[in-house]
């Protein structure tokens, strides 16, 4: 399934440790993301809900482990199931890797840092979370160098082995180094970090060419983002029980508006028009599995009140009717029961896992491909574009990240002035000022800015604008 070249790193050769006895390379690029720095900084930066809201929220760290460990899960199913058809087991240790680092590239603030970052990038090549991803990991940590610069940078980053790196290329696509506003958000890589990409391909496809309709994505990196949108999906929704913010009544109860934003959402994945029945259906189908019939002489709040549910009729469901009184129950058992939280969360998981299918590719495994059947992924897209819609969107949500998008662009014009380099780390300052031209100076801004947490970010913005800046001994 792996081959010398899959292990091969851009600096060699590194120095030998005592470890390389007992432990792989795959391993070691395990050892080198869980002690990165950028894999700290995770901790700080936003998943749906502020960290300072509540410690219980999720964040980019711990995001990242539950994709990781999923990552892994799915991993082991396919091994189990299907091994033949790839000539060998996947490394389950590979994929938790790669979960580990999906996420490291996002900046502050999530979606409205990486816009403000784009817009102010649109110049100098743009701003992407998964571009910015592949950017740490090859230059930014500071773990090796290059004997020699490659592509005018001596910065090496972790050194990783190539089909890690390639367990993080989600988009085979080199991103414009000019764009115009017209052209919209793309994802990919920058220019900067193409002949890494270019040599890191080599290796995994072993000598394959792509066929003009391909597209570079390993059986690693596929199982990565299935195992993201797993997480998206159950995790977030979650949090969301946790908090009060959404309920199963609620969403049973959600008005054609909003369901018709999720239908048009989750149309686009599932490759066909999905419409409101079906997202009631699923609805339906995944909260009657949690509901307990009440006990005959159990007291409701509700008691005495007949509602015809006209849901199950549309969705042409022949099971019991969920009655108004027993989602009402069922949705403060959500809120207020952690048993009943995560024996829901891990039952979807548990489907989802178990219900991964692989479509192999015979003649380049590596480019070997996993999916969910069609109800599943139905119902992981409902779940994820639900959340995406009702809580992420919601006005209590962005009006907490508004100041986002501001901050991030109000640090990146400061820095970007004449004299900003003054305002930096002694190290950032010494490659700003070393920077040939204009564009490497952007990109260097931007590095930084992109390294904030939420909480630097709005320090730092601080210091440059409030009265009550943070002390000139705390160090930038």
């Amino acid at each position: 399934m792996y081959t010398d070249a899959d292990r091969s790193r851009e600096v060699v050769p590194e120095k030998d440790g005592h470890d390389k006895k007992w432990r792989d390379e795959f391993g070691r690029d395990y050892g080198r993301i869980i002690h990165s720095a950028s894999f700290r900084r995770q901790q700080g930066k936003t998943q749906v809900f502020p960290s300072r809201e509540s410690d219980f929220f999720r964040n980019r760290l711990t995001h990242s482990l539950e994709v990781a460990q999923i990552a892994q899960g799915i991993a082991e199913r396919i091994n189990y199931d299907y091994d033949k058809d790839l000539g060998g087991k996947i490394d389950p240790r590979l994929c938790a890797t790669a979960g580990l680092v999906h996420d490291i590239g996002h900046p502050p603030f999530g979606h409205n840092g990486e816009s403000a970052l784009d817009k102010a990038m649109q110049r100098y090549g743009g701003f992407e979370g998964n571009a910015q991803t592949l950017r740490i990991l090859t230059r930014l940590e500071k773990k090796l160098r290059y004997a020699e610069p490659l592509a005018g940078d001596d910065r090496a980053g972790l050194n990783l082995c190539h089909r890690t790196i390639a367990a993080t290329l989600k988009y085979d696509n080199e991103i414009p180094a000019i764009r115009k506003a017209a052209d919209g958000f793309v994802k990919g890589y920058y220019g900067s970090e193409k002949i890494i990409v270019d040599r890191v391909k080599a290796s995994a496809l072993n000598g394959y060419v792509l066929g003009p309709e391909e597209k570079f994505c390993t059986i690693e990196c596929s199982i990565m983002d299935l195992a993201d949108d797993i997480a998206y999906s159950v995790y977030d929704l979650e949090d969301c029980f946790k908090v009060g913010f959404l309920s199963p009544a609620e969403m049973l109860a959600s008005d054609d508006a909003l369901l018709s934003a999720v239908a048009k959402r989750a149309s686009k994945p599932m490759k066909r028009t999905v419409t409101i029945n079906e997202i009631q259906a699923v609805f339906m189908e995944i909260f009657s599995e949690i509901i307990e019939q009440p006990a005959e002489d159990a007291d409701s709040p509700l008691d005495g009140i007949v509602i015809e549910d006209d849901i199950a009729q549309q969705a042409k469901r022949d099971e019991s009717l969920l009655t108004f009184a027993e989602a009402y129950r069922t949705s403060k058992v959500m809120s207020e029961d952690g048993y009943k939280r995560t024996e829901f969360s891990s039952e979807l998981v548990h489907q989802f896992i178990s219900g991964v299918e692989l479509k192999a590719h015979k003649e380049c495994p590596s480019l070997s491909q996993v999916y969910l059947p069609e109800k599943l992924m139905l119902r992981k897209e409902v779940l994820k574009q639900y959340t995406f819609v009702a809580a992420i969107y919601a006005p209590r949500v962005k009006l907490g990240e508004y100041r986002g998008y501001d901050l991030v662009t109000d640090i990146f014009k400061a820095l970007m002035g004449d004299r900003g380099d003054l305002l930096m780390p002694a190290d950032v300052r010494g490659r700003i000022r070393k920077a040939p031209n204009v564009s490497v100076k952007a990109r260097e801004v931007c590095d930084f800015v992109a390294g904030m947490t939420d909480r630097y970010a709005m320090e730092f913005w601080a210091r440059l604008n409030s009265d009550a800046a943070e002390s000139m001994f705390k160090p930038i």
